[in-house]
This record gives C-alpha cells, sequence and structure tokens, in this order.
C-alpha cells in the first residue's frame, strides 16, 4: 500500500476492492468484444451491446449512488458485486446469441477496462474521509493507481492466456469461457472483501435543523452544491461521449480489424497503455499540487487529444501502438484530478450523490457512441473518423471546462495551487 497518505484500515480495503475489480475489467476489456463477435455478433450488434450495458450501468449507479448514503454505503457495495457474478457465469456457459446480449446488458461488464457499476462513486466518497485534506489529491492519484495498474496486468494477462491456451491445445471458445467463470467468481470474492469495511465508510449524519429554521432540501442527494455538480457533469460528459468512440475494446476490435491482431498481441499493447496511466497518476498529483487541479486537468489533455487522432494515421502497427503509448502518458492526468476537484467543490454529505451523479452522466453519454462507431466500423474496417472525433470533442470540452472554472475558487486547494483559497462562489 502507498506511503505517506495515511490510509486506514477501510482505505485499504477500498484500494484492494479497486485493484480486484479492475484487474478483472481489464482482461475482460480485451476479450469481450473478440468473444461476441467469434459467437457470431456483428460489428454493429456489439456496438449496439455495449450501448446497452453502458445506459444498464448508468442508470444503475444513479439510482444507486443517491441512496447510498440513506441504506448504506458497506450495503450496497456488498451486494453489487453479484451482479459481476451474475455476467461472468451467463456468459460462460451461454450459447445463445440472445442469451450472451442480455447478460452483457443486465450484468456488470466494462467495455473500457476500467470503472462499472456504483463502486468508484461509492469508494471516491468515502475516501476523503480516509486520508489528511492536504494529501487527498495525491490519495485519489493512488487510488486511480490501484485501478489501472491492475487493468493493465488483467489486459496483459488475457493476452498471455490465450497464447498458453493455444499452446495447449485449448479453441479459443474455450479459452474465453474459463476467464470468464474467473471473472464471475472475482464478483463472490469482492463481496466478501467490501463485508470487512466498518460503519466508518457511511457518510456523516447531519444535525436536523433547529425548530423554525429552513429544512435543506435537494435533488438526488444533492442540495447546495447541486448547481455546480450539474455543470461538471455536463461538461464531462462530452469528455465521456468522445471517450466513447475509442474505448477499449473498441479500440480491440479496431485493431483487429486495421491489422489482423489477436488477443496475444492487444493484450501486451494495452497492458502497455494501462500501465502508462498509472504512472501518469503520480506526476498528476505533483502538477495538480504546483498548478492547481484545474490547470493540470486542462492542459495535460488538450496535447493528448492531438496524439489520439494522430493513431489513425499511422501505417503500420508498431507506430499505432507506439503514438497510443505517447497519448497515454497525458491523457489520464485529469482523472484523479477531477475526482478530487468534484469532492472539494462539493460538502461531505454531498459527495456519494455527487460522485455517482457525474459517474452516471459520464456513463450515460458514453454509452451513446458504441452504437456509432460499431456502424462506422460495419462500413470501412480502416476509418479513423472515432479518433478525429473523440480528439476533437475532447479539445472542445477541456476549453469550456477551462474558461468556466478558471475563476472559481476552491476551498480547500493547498496555496500555490493556482486556483485561490477562499470561500466557494
Amino acid at each position: 500500500m502507498p506511503a505517506g497518505i495515511g490510509l486506514s484500515r477501510d482505505g485499504r480495503l477500498l484500494f484492494a476492492g479497486r485493484a480486484l475489480r479492475t484487474f478483472g475489467f481489464g482482461y475482460l476489456s480485451i476479450i469481450l468484444t473478440l468473444f461476441l463477435r467469434d459467437q457470431g455478433l456483428s460489428t454493429q450488434a456489439i456496438g449496439m451491446v455495449l450501448t446497452a450495458t453502458l445506459i444498464e450501468d448508468a442508470l444503475a449507479t444513479t439510482f444507486l449512488a443517491a441512496v447510498a448514503d440513506r441504506f448504506g454505503r458497506r450495503r450496497i457495495l456488498i451486494l453489487t458485486p453479484f451482479l459481476i457474478t451474475l455476467a461472468g457465469a451467463v456468459l460462460a456457459v451461454a450459447m445463445n446469441p440472445w442469451l450472451l446480449m442480455i447478460a452483457a446488458v443486465i450484468g456488470t461488464l466494462s467495455p473500457g477496462g476500467q470503472e462499472a457499476g456504483p463502486f468508484a462513486p461509492l469508494e471516491q466518497a468515502a475516501l476523503p474521509n480516509a486520508v489528511r485534506p492536504e494529501v487527498r489529491t495525491r490519495a485519489f492519484a493512488w487510488y486511480n493507481i490501484f485501478g489501472f495498474l491492475p487493468a493493465a496486468l488483467g489486459a496483459l494477462a488475457a493476452g498471455a492466456w490465450m497464447a498458453a491456451a493455444q499452446w495447449l491445445g485449448a479453441d479459443k471458445m474455450t479459452a474465453y469461457r474459463i476467464l470468464l467463470g474467473i471473472y464471475g467468481a472475482s464478483g463472490l470474492l469482492l463481496s466478501l472483501l467490501y463485508s470487512r469495511l466498518s460503519p466508518g465508510i457511511e457518510s456523516e449524519k447531519k444535525p436536523a435543523p433547529a425548530a423554525g429554521a429552513p429544512a435543506r432540501t435537494g435533488f438526488m442527494g444533492l442540495h447546495r452544491s447541486r448547481g455546480v455538480v450539474f455543470q461538471l457533469a455536463g461538461l464531462q460528459a462530452v469528455d465521456a461521449l468522445a471517450g466513447g468512440f475509442i474505448i477499449q475494446s473498441i479500440l480491440v476490435l479496431w485493431f483487429r480489424q486495421r491489422y489482423g491482431v489477436e488477443a496475444e498481441v492487444l493484450g501486451p499493447i494495452f497492458f502497455g497503455t494501462n500501465l502508462l496511466s498509472a504512472v501518469s497518476f503520480l506526476i498528476a498529483a505533483r502538477v495538480a499540487e504546483r498548478f492547481g487541479l484545474l490547470n493540470t486537468m486542462v492542459f495535460t489533455h488538450l496535447p493528448s487529444n492531438l496524439l489520439l487522432m494522430l493513431v489513425p494515421l499511422m501505417p503500420t502497427l508498431p507506430l499505432a501502438a507506439t503514438v497510443l503509448f505517447l497519448r497515454h502518458v497525458l491523457s489520464q492526468m485529469d482523472v484523479p484530478t477531477r475526482q478530487a476537484y468534484a469532492m472539494v467543490l462539493v460538502d461531505p454529505d454531498e459527495r456519494s450523490a455527487a460522485a455517482g451523479f457525474i459517474t452516471s452522466a459520464r456513463a450515460m453519454a458514453q454509452a451513446v457512441a458504441p452504437s456509432l462507431t460499431g456502424r462506422i466500423l460495419s462500413a470501412a474496417s480502416v476509418t479513423g473518423l472515432p479518433f478525429f472525433l473523440a480528439g476533437g470533442m475532447k479539445s472542445a470540452y477541456d476549453l469550456a471546462l477551462y474558461f468556466r472554472f478558471r475563476n472559481v475558487p476552491l476551498p480547500e486547494e493547498p496555496k500555490g495551487a493556482g486556483e485561490k483559497v477562499a470561500a466557494r462562489r
């Protein structure tokens, strides 16, 4: 576990849960589209399945995050891993394409190789209470390292397993189904892990208002910070919509169609992208402490968008992979900073709802893109349009975010970090 941020026992359990979860998400994102394609689904159908599962995930996350502080973060964290078990178990044994699609939509899957379900919003809401305010951004950086590094290892493991299965004489379908069965079992282990969390992860209860004082009202768990959360969610939805065109499962499909490579090659490639993202989180924390959360979010993201648009212009697989690697040195530095930024902007008792609402807005927006990308790839397997759409929209998001929030002060931003330390507007 990371030193220097003073994690509590609950914090260590949250980090461990994230690592276990994203390892499975990482290898699933490598094999999912290949598995569905080899089961006879068209590229367009796969895009529609990914869209449907992202929409279901966003709706479930919105609801569960909104009621988490009422029914208990711990209780929801214990119960929701069973959706991982459902997805893995049904996909591992089902033979009918319709049953495969239903399991993919209803269960918890991660087409992007990272988060799915309400886990991350609830963990992000609990994390600020597990560390000192002055190391909060660093804690979020390590929290994301414990997501991206296991996801990288998962991607590598998928490629290694598929190569080993081929060497052992197993067919691809059997190899896929073994990984899916392990994924289902991981849900049970995750539920057991969360059962060890203490009541300390729950939100602090606000005292009832004094007699005659106006009651605090809200929407989906939000009250005073509702306006700023809606604005953040709206802007981040644009970023997520753009990201939906190039989620990891779609990139796997694109690389397969463009260069004719399989999981044995793609696993190491996406191990590299996730590993570089994990390393960048530590850099992001240091940069944010010096230049501010907002500046770090925007000015590391803009050049990564240019690199993204260069990927489909590369004539060979090594060159395309190299540009993708360079992009991931910068592209994820905004992840821990935007998470910390949102948690600082809202009141402590709004954190679950804010994290859930923003996460759900991102997921709903991201869900639109895969079905469109599926159609694009069906029409022309080597098209670069998804990359150009993603890069252009992400750049527009960065500029809009900067000009909207550049003068909004943060109450807990370290001195000298770029934004003023003052009462929130």
